[in-house]
């Protein structure tokens, strides 16, 4: 699914305390399956990750998704990749505060609403939340509820990436295992890719990355 040839990621380009994030790697993911990717912070764990969903472009090198290649796509289509194909589960939940989780989803939905609605029941119903908490806003909700929402939102597209950027790192130890169980569950059938510095959480892993100084380590 990713072919990622010698990816280098430069901040501070124009002055002479360049930082090398990402420092010239290869790298293949399949098109399932649960992946980690590890490091300490500063690894580079993260900025792979945003490279590899569109959210930055690397300074040199190449990616390649299913045939297309991310450097030669314009910003709609970047958007739009990630919109119908991709889908993030962050540290912080990001819901809309003014917004049911029901319809935190439904704004998310590129289907028509009409037709979406039913699919959001079963997530939510799938996912332990209750009808009560359907229509209850965000500051109502438990983090494991929020986070719980974020994650429906990620899937009702049924999107084939999903990218997991600390997914765990706020809730307490039975919220986490709910939410790796979850993305366990969604990687039998679409690639998943968990960063984290938590390697507990990654038991169940198909493939470990281990990042060290914006390298992988061999």
């Amino acid at each position: 699914m990713f072919e990622v040839k010698n990816i280098c990621m430069i901040y501070d380009m124009e002055t002479d305390s360049k930082t090398y994030a990402l420092k010239g790697f290869d790298l293949t993911l399949p098109d399932k399956g649960l992946i980690g990717i590890v490091g300490p912070s500063g690894s580079g764990k993260s900025t792979l990750m945003y490279c590899l969903s569109t959210l930055k472009k690397p300074t040199e090198g190449s990616i390649n998704y299913n045939g297309i290649e991310l450097s030669d796509i314009g910003n709609s289509e970047r958007e739009n990749l990630r919109r119908r194909e991709f889908g993030f589960v962050f540290q912080k939940h990001y819901l809309v505060p003014y917004m049911t989780a029901f319809d935190n989803c439904l704004v998310a939905a590129v289907e028509k609403k009409e037709k979406i609605r039913g699919k959001i029941e079963d997530i939510f119903e799938e996912l332990g939340l209750s009808k009560k908490e359907w229509n209850k806003k965000p500051s109502k909700l438990s983090g494991g509820q929020c986070q719980r929402v974020a994650i429906a939102r990620a899937i009702i597209n049924n999107p084939k990436v999903i990218f997991a950027d600390e997914p765990t790192a706020s809730l307490d130890h039975e919220n986490a295992y709910n939410v790796m169980k979850i993305l366990k569950k969604y990687s039998g059938e679409r690639l998943v890719l968990v960063v984290t510095h938590d390697r507990s959480i990654l038991k169940d892993a198909d493939r470990i990355i281990e990042m060290w100084d914006g390298e992988v380590s061999k």
